[in-house]
């Protein structure tokens, strides 16, 4: 396993679930850094899917580094570069993309490639690395799909997002294969864009209280 990758996996490990945030105007970036902090999940996937998740990553960066923020969705090495240029701790990546995952190596940037077959799952073990992103979760057959892949691959572990909610968290959760789960019902857009940061930060809680025990 790749040594620098550690404080990341723990921290991950710990956290159980990621919330994967979309943000559409900066403006929501702290408002939203700050409810997640206050709801005991200081934590946020920051995809790569708008004009204003550089801005949003360097906001909370900067203005709340209790927060450990992370890009997802990047696909290219600029989005890669640009990501940890503005704060991001950690690279998220909806597929397998062989560029991204080794410059992440070489730079020592912790990632997390997606995957959804075994001859993608083969690139990231070959790559030493020690977690995948499982995506899309629910359409790809779930739990069901990672514990045959973890079967074949016993020293991977996965984070699947993609149709994790809350009725379903803790049964991924149960699983040894799963490090943590990446999920959105905690900050929907629409919450967002309604500036509904009290309702984040609510939601937040009861997450955290749902899977501490996890």
């Amino acid at each position: 396993m790749l040594n620098y990758m550690d404080d990341m996996l723990k921290q991950v490990a710990d956290f159980k679930v990621v919330p994967v945030v979309v943000i559409e105007n900066v403006e929501d970036a702290l408002p939203l850094a700050q409810a997640l902090v206050n709801g005991g999940l200081p934590v946020a996937e920051v995809t790569f899917r708008t004009a204003a998740a550089a801005d949003a990553i360097k906001v909370m960066s900067e203005k709340c580094p209790e927060l450990c923020v992370g890009a997802g969705t990047i696909v290219t090495v600029e989005q890669c570069k640009k990501a940890v240029e503005c704060g991001a701790k950690f690279i998220v990546s909806p597929g397998y993309v062989e560029e991204v995952t080794q410059y992440c190596i070489d730079n020592q940037i912790p990632i997390f490639p997606g995957v959804c077959t075994p001859t993608e799952l083969i690139n990231v073990v070959n790559k030493g690395l020690p977690v995948a992103k499982f995506f899309p979760a629910a359409q790809y057959g779930g739990l069901k799909t990672i514990n045959a892949l973890g079967s074949v691959f016993p020293q991977m572990k996965f984070m699947p997002t993609g149709g994790v909610s809350e009725s379903n968290v803790l049964e991924y959760l149960a699983s040894p294969k799963i490090i943590a789960a990446g999920g959105s019902w905690m900050v929907k857009g629409d919450l967002i864009k309604a500036g509904k940061f009290d309702e984040i930060e609510a939601m937040t809680k009861s997450v955290v209280e749902l899977v501490k025990n996890a």
